[in-house]
């Protein structure tokens, strides 16, 4: 992948974003060094992440952004390199996993390729029943430049992509999703608010019987369909937020102020 660069063909970009991440931002980054170009996006960092970034590169956009789609679509628009891998700093890209994107967009013929994701909390590999809103279990991280476009959504943007999707990839990225329990919690909290700003800003923030009616597939998707049953206790709390997620966010935008 390095040659490429000789010949002033920028064949991956590796796309990160990060706000106020200097304790999991130069990991990250360690393990990108195989890509042809690391942009590195700093939003509303006060901290030390910029001087951590600089290390590994000179490609790095600053600024404050409140729409989660605006911002990774600026991070994007930035990346020079015909095939773009978009990470979070919490996330790593194995050894395997680079090799294998490095063989994967050299052959493919589709847009866009799905990437599994082992989520951790704490130490702990919770790799079954995330969807619904809340985590995922493989998301579209390796795409062609101007195939993916992220929606104006606070939380969960939408995504709309062109061309055709690939073959889901064998190796897993690492995801450090929560430090512990308290912290899914808390994340669960900061979503339902996010999610309820949008929800206002729609003018349709739905009604109080669709939303409980909504609990119960929610939750079945994500403890039945996705498996979360294996996960035991894990299983049953990842499933019961995520069902109940959109429930809260209607409260939230009915009775709370912004």
């Amino acid at each position: 992948m390095k040659n490429s660069m000789n010949n002033n063909i920028i064949k991956l970009s590796a796309l990160i974003t990060a706000h106020n991440e200097e304790k999991r931002l130069e990991t990250c980054l360690e393990k990108l060094k195989f890509a042809d170009e690391i942009v590195v996006l700093l939003d509303k960092c006060t901290d030390n992440s910029k001087i951590i970034a600089q290390r590994f590169t000179d490609r790095l956009i600053e600024g404050s952004w409140e729409i989660e789609g605006e911002r990774r679509n600026i991070g994007i628009e930035y990346c020079r390199g015909q095939w773009i891998l978009e990470i979070d700093a919490d996330e790593h890209v194995s050894q395997d996993l680079g090799l294998e994107i490095c063989c994967i967009i050299k052959k493919t013929s589709h847009s866009y390729h799905l990437i599994p994701i082992d989520n951790y909390i704490g130490d702990r590999l919770v790799r079954y029943g995330w969807g619904a809103s809340f985590g995922a279990m493989a998301k579209a991280a390796l795409f062609r430049s101007g195939a993916k476009h992220w929606g104006s959504e606070r939380v969960h943007p939408k995504l709309i992509f062109n061309g055709t999707k690939g073959p889901t990839l064998t190796h897993t990225i690492k995801h450090y999703v929560d430090r512990n329990l308290s912290d899914t919690i808390h994340r669960f909290d900061s979503y339902t608010t996010a999610h309820a700003i949008d929800l206002r800003n729609s003018l349709n923030i739905g009604s109080y019987f669709h939303n409980v009616r909504r609990i119960f597939h929610r939750f079945i998707k994500c403890y039945v369909i996705s498996q979360g049953w294996k996960e035991g206790g894990y299983g049953f709390l990842i499933a019961l937020l995520a069902s109940i997620y959109p429930f809260v966010s209607y409260l939230k935008a009915r009775y709370e102020k912004e």
